[in-house]
């Protein structure tokens, strides 16, 4: 019989992402185990339990002070930390030695800041927490990407004294909305700070997402879902990270790994819902021509469809569409069908040929030229990459 690895997961079970990387670690376990886990239900905040009394192997943390990682670096187990602050692993540092899961929040950010950008916004605001090292980075590529698209992010100044006391913030929050140009698009670093922004919107009787669309990241279901309106999210892949982190301590554990490594939780994309269902156009003809270019992605398009249902002049459409968003309605039809086909090949097992009819492509062939220009691969070899995540 196989001998039991105990392992400590010091990991929030209050969110969503958390959730998903336990879900990876316990995949992992039952096809390499047994595992026996040290599991403590709650929010960041995780004690550390007497690893040798215990007999526990190996950690896998979120460290959120520094007495927590001088308790951990006590244990001289292997250890695998969730996104370490740039004090916490410059070299020297107290966790500088520990390998690392580390959401790439820069370009969950970047896809946040696409999405708002798609719908046409003049104006773009960001609201993080204090003291969150994946709360800074999704800021700071929220910010870039926006002024690399010739716009600048609003950034909310959160009183840090008063986190986490949301009855006093509320208000305050509220107000810095409220002063907001309008429409805005925002980006919360992650979906408890949007469902927060969503109650200030309400409290400051503040229309989302006609004034204000609200995006958040993790796409913790239970958490946008109870949001009103429900919030749209970027999803990580924190499942696969939790499995490959547990892969990761296993290696430590056995000595087959002795140099720490860092891995990455990609983003996966944004699951729109309501709170980012809006085409903030000052354009209401171009606003138009978007929502039926995007209410109708999986059908074979024109431009002439869109003129003949809009009933307005070809060119001087084109000439608006290019003045707002800087490129012609062919090519933003174009980009509809090739996200709607990548979504098909991402989530389902279609074939080819299927995909390419429903996606408005009609073609196996000219969907995988099409795709191939845009991706830098064919559909299939799209979807093994994806899967493989």
């Amino acid at each position: 019989m196989a001998e039991l690895t105990k392992v400590a997961l010091l990991i929030e079970t209050s969110r969503g992402y958390g959730r998903a990387l336990l879900r990876g670690i316990s995949r992992y376990a039952q096809l390499h185990g047994p595992w026996a886990f040290y599991i403590t239900p709650g929010d960041f905040a995780q004690p550390v339990p007497k690893m040798e009394q215990w007999g526990g192997r190996g950690i896998i943390a979120r460290i959120e002070t520094t007495a927590i990682a001088k308790a951990i670096v006590a244990t001289k187990l292997p250890v695998v930390a969730l996104d370490l602050s740039q004090a916490q692993s410059t070299p020297g540092g107290l966790c500088s030695g520990f390998s690392e899961v580390q959401s790439d929040s820069t370009q969950a950010a970047c896809i946040a800041a696409d999405h708002l950008l798609e719908r046409g916004f003049r104006h773009y605001a960001f609201v993080g927490i204090p003291n969150r090292v994946w709360s800074d980075r999704r800021q700071e590529g929220f910010c870039q990407r926006l002024e690399a698209a010739g716009h600048k992010a609003l950034v909310y100044p959160a009183p840090v004294k008063l986190r986490p006391d949301w009855g006093r913030e509320q208000s305050i929050l509220a107000e810095w909305i409220r002063a907001l140009p309008k429409p805005v698009g925002l980006m919360a670093c992650n979906d408890d700070r949007g469902r927060e922004v969503l109650e200030a919107c309400r409290a400051a009787k503040i229309r989302v997402p006609d004034d204000v669309a609200v995006i958040g990241v993790d796409n913790d279901a239970v958490l946008c879902d109870l949001a009103d309106p429900p919030l749209s999210s970027v999803a990580l892949n924190a499942e696969r990270g939790g499995y490959e982190a547990a892969a990761l301590l296993d290696g430590l554990m056995k000595g087959e790994i002795r140099e720490p490594q860092r891995i990455l939780v990609e983003p996966l994309g944004v699951t729109t819902r309501q709170s980012t269902d809006v085409i903030a156009m000052g354009d209401r003809e171009v606003a138009a021509a978007l929502r039926l270019i995007r209410d109708h992605a999986s059908e074979p398009l024109g431009v002439d469809d869109i003129v003949r249902l809009l009933s307005v002049s070809r060119r001087s459409l084109e000439i608006r569409f290019r003045n707002a968003l800087g490129h012609s309605i062919r090519a933003e039809i174009q980009r509809a069908h090739l996200k709607r086909a990548q979504q098909l090949l991402g989530e389902t097992d279609i074939s080819i040929a299927a995909v390419a009819e429903g996606s408005g492509f009609g073609s196996a062939s000219y969907l995988a030229a099409v795709f191939s220009e845009a991706m830098g691969m064919t559909p299939a070899k799209y979807r093994t990459h994806v899967r493989s995540r």
